[in-house]
């Protein structure tokens, strides 16, 4: 299986960029392929993926974390590979995660080749996978993460207070509802969940 690429770029188009490494020239479709330059020598994380009609198309990403949006996109049912590329292209990767954080259904169906039921499909199917990839720290770095920052070290406290995982799902489902969209702070969320944890009991 192939993790990355390196050499250089020998074109670009509005699609893919097409690199030469060892003697061949590999065309790599890109959610941005503008982002590179002829004859510049690069690594690029590759995904490869088989449709049994067209066969092998390979995929070229900027980052760890573009690549993993991009399959956990292809991972939803009826979404292929077009999508993935069409919603990367489109929306930066911490506004995808922060869009199926908070089930913001009208984000996603912004993208092209994404209506409402496949908004609301994404949400239902990736919610639990993105607060994982969250978790993991992949998107610590990304500019724009504060509000990733604050989901991630939520499910932290409360998994250091030996609350169980379906309580700490039901917690972060509430918040992003109820105040998903705000700009509440961290000491405000914790807050927030605390108290909806205590009415359960």
């Amino acid at each position: 299986m192939l993790s990355f690429v390196q050499g250089k770029i020998i074109s670009v188009d509005q699609q893919s960029v097409t690199v030469q490494t060892g003697g061949l020239g590999l065309v790599l479709q890109s959610p941005h392929p503008e982002a590179y330059q002829k004859d510049k020598e690069v690594k690029v994380l590759v995904y490869l993926h088989w449709n049994q009609e067209q066969g092998p198309s390979l995929f070229g990403f900027s980052s760890e974390l573009e690549k993993a949006i991009f399959l956990l996109v292809i991972s939803c049912s009826g979404m292929g590979p077009k999508i993935g590329l069409a919603l990367l292209a489109q929306l930066a990767p911490v506004d995808f995660l922060t869009a199926v954080q908070e089930g913001d259904d009208k984000m996603l169906s912004a993208v092209s080749g994404i209506g409402p039921k496949k908004a609301e499909q994404m949400v239902v199917q990736l919610r639990h996978k993105v607060a994982k990839l969250i978790e993991s720290g992949v998107s610590d770095n990304v500019q724009g993460a504060t509000k990733l920052e604050h989901w991630k070290n939520v499910t932290q406290v409360l998994q250091s207070l030996s609350y169980s995982r379906q309580e700490i799902d039901a917690t972060i489902v509430y918040l992003r509802k109820e105040f998903g969209g705000s700009k509440s702070t961290f000491d405000e969320l914790i807050r927030h969940g605390l108290s909806f944890l205590a009415k359960r009991v």
